[in-house]
C-alpha cells in the first residue's frame, strides 16, 4: 500500500469504520511509514480538540423566530399578484384610456362592417334587412359622436383635430356634439383647431342650432384667420342674421385691415343676396394651415 492510498483511509481507520480486510494493510503501512504516522497523530489531535467543544443548545427563540419568518413569507407570497393580475396590470400600463377607447372604437367598426357585409351578401334586399342596415349605420354614427366627445377636450391639439374629423361622415349631430363643437370654435387655444371646427360646423349648417351658434360666434373671435373664414361661411350660407354682428366688428379699431376688407365684401354680398364666387366647395379653407405640432405657432392670435 502506498502513502497516497493510506492517507485517504486514515480518517476511516481512526473512526474504526474501515473494512476488516483493509485495516491490517493500513496498520502495516503505518508501522513502516513515519510520514503517515505523523498524519494520523495530527488527525487524532484535531478530533480530540473538536470533541472537547461543547455542543450549542438551541435558543428558546428559535421556534418563534422560525414561525415569524414563515408567516412573513406567506404574507409576501399572498401579496404578490397572480399571473392573471400581472397580465391585467401590464395591459393597463400599455393601453391608456385614450388608446383603449380608440381600440374599442376600431374593433366596433370592424364588427359593424362584418355584420353589414354578412347581411348584404346573405340576405335578399327586403324591408327588414334595410331596417337592420339602417340600425347598424346609426350605431356607427353614434360611436363616432362618442369618440368626438371623448377627444374634444384632449390636451393635445392633434387629438382635438382628430375628434373634429369624426364629423365628416355625420349627417346629423346630437345637441351635445353641436354644443361641444361650438365651444371648441369659441374657446380652443389653437387657431387651426378652431378653423377645422368651423369647417365641420359648416357641414352641419342645416341644423338651426348650428347656424345660430355660428352667427353668435362672430363676436367671440379675435383671430383674423377665424374672423375671415367665418365671414366666408356666412356668405356661403347666405346667413343674413350675420350682417349686424359683422358691422359691429367693423367698429373695432383693432380689427385687422385685411379682415376689415373681407367683412365689407361679405356684408355687401349678404345685402345683395348673392354668394361670393368660389372655386372650391370650402371657400374658407384658404385660411387653414395644418398644425405642425402640439403647442406650435398655431395657437390663437
Amino acid at each position: 500500500m502506498n502513502c497516497e492510498h493510506a492517507k485517504e483511509q486514515l480518517l476511516d481507520y481512526l473512526n474504526h469504520e474501515l473494512p476488516e480486510a483493509e485495516r491490517p494493510l493500513v496498520a502495516a503501512h503505518l508501522e513502516e511509514c513515519t510520514e503517515c504516522r505523523e498524519e494520523l497523530l495530527a488527525l487524532q489531535r484535531v478530533w480530540g480538540t473538536m470533541s472537547a467543544i461543547p455542543v450549542p443548545e438551541p435558543s428558546e427563540n428559535v421556534r418563534p423566530a422560525f414561525y415569524a419568518m414563515l408567516s412573513a413569507y406567506k404574507e409576501e407570497t399572498q401579496a404578490k399578484p397572480s399571473s392573471w393580475a400581472a397580465v391585467w396590470q401590464w395591459l393597463q400600463a400599455v393601453f391608456t384610456p385614450q388608446q383603449a377607447l380608440r381600440l374599442a372604437y376600431s374593433l366596433a367598426l370592424v364588427g359593424v362592417g362584418v355584420a353589414v357585409g354578412f347581411w348584404l351578401n346573405k340576405q335578399p334586399a327586403q324591408t327588414a334587412d334595410n331596417q337592420q342596415l339602417a340600425t347598424l349605420t346609426k350605431q356607427v354614427a353614434d360611436m363616432r359622436q362618442v369618440m368626438l366627445l371623448s377627444l374634444i377636450d384632449n390636451p393635445s391639439a392633434t387629438e382635438r383635430l382628430r375628434a373634429v374629423s369624426y364629423t365628416k361622415e355625420l349627417n346629423n349631430a346630437n345637441p351635445r356634439v353641436v354644443e361641444a363643437l361650438l365651444s371648441t370654435l369659441n374657446h380652443d387655444e389653437n387657431v387651426n383647431v378652431r378653423l377645422a371646427t368651423l369647417e365641420a360646423l359648416a357641414q352641419l349648417a342645416h341644423e338651426p342650432a348650428v347656424r345660430q351658434g355660428l352667427v353668435q360666434s362672430l363676436a367671440k373671435q379675435e383671430s383674423p384667420l377665424v374672423q375671415s373664414a367665418l365671414a366666408d361661411v356666412m356668405v356661403q350660407l347666405q346667413e343674413k342674421r350675420s350682417v349686424k354682428p359683422l358691422r359691429r366688428l367693423l367698429n373695432d379699431p383693432a380689427l385687422n385691415e385685411a379682415v376689415r376688407g373681407k367683412i365689407k365684401e361679405s356684408i355687401q354680398s349678404l345685402s345683395n343676396g348673392q354668394a361670393a364666387p368660389s372655386t372650391s366647395n370650402k371657400p374658407y379653407d384658404e385660411t387653414f394651415h395644418p398644425t405642425p405640432s402640439d403647442g406650435a405657432a398655431g395657437t390663437a392670435v
